[in-house]
């Protein structure tokens, strides 16, 4: 098992790559323990969740709102959750994030972890202390800035994800090579079909590399105030092709990235050549290259991105394979690259 840790002010988050899910409860030292839960990982893993209280929500990005909050809260309540009850979040990134920020605003705040039973949570949601939930359907519009005390990957809660899911991770995986890692982007090209096969080495070095990259981030902006904003490479544009087409979050990632790489083409500040190594490797990995939306329904997701500091949004470029770089553009210009590519 390896271990990985995250320093936030307040707290010392363990990152246990290769631990098994039924041992959870060994890593909670007293307290009442809840676990929150969608009916998809109950019905495949319930039996594992021993000595605890179950909350079980719905699935997809529908129930990730506030309402599903609030009936957690009610939940609680039910349960007499106090202080030194342990919120333990099972499932995916959607579990993750809503059981996170339950947990940071339920009496103002409990210790929680997390067992992300999808790649995409593994290497991205459970990772790093941003939990929140959309809001009139954008995504993560709510939320707060609070570390899990612990994150168990169990590579072998991935063997009964649909094939779907395993390619939404690996485009959370690319993005972390191409923003900070031009090695573990040679090796995605070379295991490829190794890695959409789940081998196991394969998968654990990609997850474990993925993890070293972002935390290594964190540890240095937990906040989000300069650094951390490359983990968002290929989201600006992704996050508008999520909401307005439908696809999952690592395949709207995947075709982001591409858009932000062609934007930093023209731009000057990125080769052309490495425009087609990257097509192709999001090719290989079934993840798309082209995308048939609706420009004015993509500029107005845009404008309700986060990041957006008035007329303009922090945006990441890369600069080379492995190297990025964050930069201030006009919402204005966003809209003219969405116009190019459609």
């Amino acid at each position: 098992m390896q271990t990985i840790k995250i320093q936030s002010n307040d707290k010392e988050s363990s990152i246990l790559i290769g631990e098994r899910l039924e041992n959870f409860s060994r890593l909670i030292s007293v307290g009442q323990v809840v676990v929150i839960t969608d009916t998809n990982v109950s019905h495949c893993h319930g039996s594992k969740f021993v000595h605890a209280d179950i909350i079980t929500i719905g699935t997809g990005e529908k129930i990730k709102t506030l309402k599903t909050v609030k009936e957690i809260y009610a939940r609680l309540l039910a349960l007499k959750a106090d202080r030194s009850t342990f919120i333990v979040g099972i499932g995916g990134g959607v579990v993750c994030d809503i059981a996170g920020f339950v947990a940071s605003t339920y009496m103002r705040g409990l210790r929680f972890g997390f067992v992300p039973s999808t790649l995409l949570a593994q290497v991205d949601a459970s990772v790093g202390g941003k939990n929140g939930v959309n809001f009139k359907g954008y995504k993560n519009m709510v939320g707060v800035f609070s570390q899990p005390e612990f994150v168990i990957c169990d590579p072998r809660l991935l063997t009964t994800l649909p094939h779907r899911e395993i390619l939404s991770g690996l485009g959370e995986i690319l993005k972390h090579a191409a923003i900070a890692d031009a090695g573990m982007f040679a090796f995605l090209e070379e295991n490829y079909a190794k890695a959409l096969a789940l081998d196991l080495p394969v998968i654990r070095k990609l997850v474990s590399d993925s993890i070293v990259i972002k935390s290594a981030i964190v540890n240095r902006d937990e906040q989000e105030k300069g650094e951390r904003r490359k983990l968002n490479f290929g989201h600006t544009f992704g996050h508008a092709i999520e909401k307005t087409i439908g696809i999952s979050h690592g395949e709207a990632v995947g075709a982001g990235m591409l858009m932000a790489c062609r934007l930093a083409a023209r731009k000057g500040l990125l080769a052309r050549p490495v425009i087609k190594r990257f097509k192709t490797l999001l090719t290989r990995l079934n993840l798309p290259t082209e995308i048939n939306g609706e420009p004015a329904a993509l500029r107005d997701a845009i404008h309700k991105d986060k990041k957006r500091e008035g007329t303009k949004i922090h945006f990441v470029l890369l600069k080379a394979i492995g190297k990025s770089v964050v930069v201030e553009i006009p919402i204005k210009e966003l809209e003219t690259e969405i116009e190019n590519i459609l």
